[in-house]
């Protein structure tokens, strides 16, 4: 059975308070900021910053006194160092604070959830989760992201949708959320954390490598703007993810779940597998296709099973639901009634989607839908090298090749093949027979190569084991204090 986890002992503050005097407290402001190479040679010696320290910092960089080599310098420093739950609660709010805040009615105060993902393959848990949830009472305002490396981002995701417009402004969002009765997707133009340069966007975003400066600060700062009452972080682990074991990715979740109780805000952090993908599509198309599915009620039974766990600990946490598993029903029911389906066509129409399209794409058959979005060229099959029972198919090679093939990017802002990925055509369980397809390619250019096809069969690994009942990807809830 998963676990349940709560850090600390402290009540967190009331949701909303921000002032930073929640359970964890924040560290005393120096009476005289300090000059920025003395910061930088305290960090690296392993010093601990105080509250001016790091306010200090960040605004050198924001208005731009800071030299990039004394930026680099810092952040080096911090990597190598560390931050203590104290240092990471105000650099977290500190960045919070550096850019504009969405606002939106008192009233809506305790309704505000969001869901947030370290990032991995097939994960589609955002386009169901968030309809499901304004489904349920709850308004959704996620600022989403876009992929790197061989993870794909919800807004390239939304962008395969023809017309779907992903640019809000501030002042637009609650008029979104009011339109759509409690959801918008997408980035909101003008609502900065820390002005994104190249040098400040390594304060709060995945650097590419896998290297995280501060996640804790990454993940909640961009949150906080938001006014949530409630938010979970999916803090993935395995071979296709930044953390490479589940012990790893609790450290991380620890760490949110403290910073964000001591800021005010309740977080909790599920930690999820993700060595195979996630459902049976990869690509940014083929992966809409597959939410549609499940809010359909149908599709994988694992992205099914990661939307209504994600789901139901979001509406207990946010007093939605008496208990985590009456959330998880209500999530489910959305699904299977049509009611999240029937919020995210709204979601397309308010935002840029041509309303017979949004009403065709939410309520055609899976065929229908595959003409009415971007569709690679040509399809390959890969057949079952020998008879077995399917352990695993490995993500990260799938999502490497699948990356060559155009979908995905090395570099922000490079193009993407939004109709390039890949379909399951097997479960993790289930018995093969030599010579039985189990993976359709989806490529806009030629056949693949010899290398690309070895990875793409080294990908599928077999047993001689009897058929069995594939494990779910959820492992583990790390919840606030006194949740």
């Amino acid at each position: 059975m998963a676990a349940l986890m709560t850090p600390g002992t402290g009540a967190p503050p009331a949701p909303g308070d921000f002032s930073g005097e929640g359970s964890q407290g924040l560290p005393d402001p120096s009476p005289e900021p300090k000059q920025l190479p003395e910061l930088i040679r305290m960090k690296r010696d392993g010093g601990r910053l105080s509250e001016a320290d790091i306010r200090g910092f960040v605004a050198a960089v924001v208005n731009g006194s800071a030299q990039g080599a004394q930026i680099g310098a810092m952040l080096m420093a911090i990597r190598l160092r560390g931050m203590d739950l104290e240092e990471t609660s105000v650099l977290t709010q500190a960045l919070a604070q550096s850019g504009q805040q969405l606002e939106w009615p008192e009233a809506w105060r305790q309704q505000l959830v969001d869901k947030h993902s370290t990032g991995g393959v097939g994960d589609k848990v955002s386009l169901v989760l968030a309809p499901a949830l304004a489904a349920c009472g709850c308004k959704v305002p996620m600022i989403s992201g876009r992929g790197l490396g061989h993870t794909g981002g919800t807004l390239d995701k939304l962008e395969s949708i023809p017309g779907f417009n992903v640019i809000q402004s501030p002042e637009q969002a609650p008029d979104l959320q009011t339109q759509v009765k409690g959801l918008s997707l997408g980035v909101t133009r003008h609502l900065t954390v820390c002005p994104p340069t190249p040098i400040t966007r390594c304060l709060t975003t995945t650097m590419w490598g896998g290297l995280i400066l501060n996640p804790p600060a990454s993940i909640l700062s961009k949150k906080l703007v938001e006014g949530l009452s409630a938010l979970v972080v999916d803090v993935k682990f395995g071979g296709a993810a930044v953390f490479p074991n589940q012990e790893q990715a609790r450290e991380l979740a620890k760490t949110l779940v403290g910073v964000g109780a001591s800021l005010g805000l309740r977080v909790a952090a599920a930690l999820t597998a993700m060595d195979k993908p996630l459902g049976r599509c990869v690509g940014h198309a083929l992966e809409v296709e597959e939410a549609l599915l499940c809010m359909d009620g149908a599709g994988p039974p694992d992205l099914r099973d990661l939307v209504t766990t994600l789901g139901g600990a979001l509406l207990w946490l946010s007093g939605h639901a008496g208990t985590q598993a009456q959330g998880a029903a209500r999530v489910a029911a959305a699904l299977d009634d049509g009611s999240a389906l029937g919020r995210f066509e709204r979601m397309l129409a308010a935002q840029g989607v041509d309303p017979g399209l949004a009403r065709a794409l939410c309520s055609g058959s899976p065929a229908e839908r595959r003409q009415l979005l971007p569709r690679a060229r040509e399809q390959e099959e890969l057949l079952a090298p020998a008879d077995g029972t399917v352990e695993l198919v490995r993500a990260l090679p799938l999502a490497l090749v699948l990356h060559e093939l155009g979908a995905g990017r090395s570099r922000a802002g490079e193009p993407l093949r939004l109709g390039v990925g890949a379909e399951l055509l097997v479960d993790v369980g289930q018995r093969l027979r030599r010579g039985t397809p189990w993976l359709r390619v989806h490529r806009d250019g030629p056949a693949l190569s010899g290398p690309q096809s070895r990875a793409l069969q080294e990908a599928l690994v077999l047993s001689d084991r009897a058929p069995f009942a594939a494990p779910s990807p959820f492992a583990e809830l790390v919840l606030p204090p006194q949740q």
